[in-house]
């Protein structure tokens, strides 16, 4: 079975993915983030400054990162999202602007006007949306959407903006629902989430929630959180 763990940023969606794959043995995708993707594109630029023309190639590179790994592991594995996240944080900038933290202020954190290249932005995520649901369609057996629980992790990479978060949010799941992809939606504690996505899908756990749990903070320690700017000055 191939599973997608979905959710909005600082929903604890990585996290869960590692501590997963450990709890019941199924192999977790490796694809690389936008994070990671972006200080060798654009060297030097934080996402909040990434221009229209310039989103559109880091969706691209990520969702071919993507499709690189599902190809890999075959049948059977465990997805941290999957490329709908690609296409609705290109869909959500066309509401939000292409730097939510900008607009956070402003009524529903939405841009009040939209300029003729954002127009233009907007139909090009709508054709790569098309592609990239059709892909997820293909893909998926089912999905594990995670609600938002956890506030906005402040550390300079993710949009600060709650209304953005929840347009992402309410769009997947519409999503989900249009591409008859079943899915359920979990919440509460690590342990508690583990113990519930392993009953759904009948998977055996091999090691305890705790030891699970431990391995994932070692995976997730393992990251590079430094500013893309940082990166970029140390490559």
């Amino acid at each position: 079975m191939k599973i997608a763990i979905s959710g909005t940023y600082s929903a604890g969606k990585t996290s869960t993915v590692m501590a997963l794959a450990h709890y019941t043995g199924v192999p977790r995708t490796l694809a690389r983030t936008i994070r990671e993707i972006l200080p060798e594109t654009f060297p030097g630029k934080a996402l909040s400054e990434v221009a229209p023309h310039e989103f559109l190639q880091l969706m691209l590179r990520r969702h071919s990162g993507r499709v690189a790994q599902e190809a890999m592991l075959g049948e059977h594995f465990i997805s941290d999202g999957s490329s709908l996240q690609e296409w609705l944080y290109g869909a959500g900038r066309v509401i939000h602007g292409m730097n939510p933290n900008a607009t956070a202020g402003n009524e529903g954190g939405k841009v009040t006007e939209l300029s003729a290249e954002m127009r233009f932005f907007g139909q090009v995520v709508d054709q790569y949306g098309h592609a990239l649901k059709q892909h997820v369609k293909d893909t998926y057996d089912a999905y594990v959407h995670l609600q938002h629980e956890l506030p906005i992790a402040a550390d300079g990479h993710r949009p600060m903006n709650e209304a953005f978060r929840a347009t992402i949010d309410s769009m997947l799941l519409r999503t989900l629902d249009e591409l008859e992809i079943p899915y359920h939606v979990v919440s509460g504690s690590m342990p508690e989430r583990l113990e519930t996505i392993a009953g759904i899908f009948g998977l055996e756990p091999v090691m305890s929630t705790a030891e699970a749990i431990d391995l994932a903070w070692l995976d997730y320690g393992r990251q590079d959180f430094r500013m893309e700017t940082e990166r970029a000055a140390a490559a």
